[in-house]
Parts: structure tokens; C-alpha cells; sequence
């Protein structure tokens, strides 16, 4: 017999520091990235930051964590539908 995968929800969270630092919990997959805006999956839906130099410090999807730097202008959340497989899932095909 099979083994169902349920999807379990992470909690979300946002901690934005002087608009400079910010961590996200409750990631499933990071979309695109690069240093002007950062494309992210959570249960929530989908959320885009955008600023100048933003950078990944760290990403743990086992742990749902997200850590980004750089001059944060805004976080803008989408609808929550099914996501596409991302950016590492269209990496790896």
C-alpha cells in the first residue's frame, strides 16, 4: 500500500529588521531570485519581496526558514494556488 505525503502547514511568520534584514518562516520553495526581487512559495501564497541588493543568506526548506538581506522596499502577497515546482524543481527536471 502507498503512502500518502499530507501536506503539513508550517507556521508563517515575518520578522522585517530596519527594513534591511528580513525572516520568513512557513517557506516551501523559493521560486526566482535575484538582487532586486525575490520570488517565494508559503502556505499563505505566493510573496514577493523587492528592494536593491537583496541576497539569500540562508534557506532551509526543511525548516521552512528564509533569511534575506539587503534594502527592502516591499513584500507583496498573491493569491495561494498550486505552485508550478519553482525554481529548483525547473532546475533539476
Amino acid at each position: 500500500m502507498a503512502e500518502e505525503k499530507k501536506s503539513v502547514k508550517m507556521p508563517h511568520n515575518l520578522i522585517l529588521e530596519d527594513r534591511k534584514s528580513l525572516m520568513v518562516t512557513g517557506v516551501s520553495d523559493v521560486d526566482s531570485f535575484d538582487e532586486q526581487t525575490v520570488v517565494i512559495y508559503t502556505d499563505m501564497g505566493e510573496l514577493t519581496l523587492k528592494g536593491t541588493g537583496l541576497h539569500i543568506e540562508r534557506l532551509n526548506l526543511e525548516t521552512g526558514e528564509l533569511n534575506v538581506s539587503g534594502n527592502i522596499f516591499a513584500l507583496v502577497y498573491s493569491e495561494e494556488r498550486e505552485r508550478p515546482g519553482g525554481f529548483f524543481g525547473r532546475l533539476f527536471k
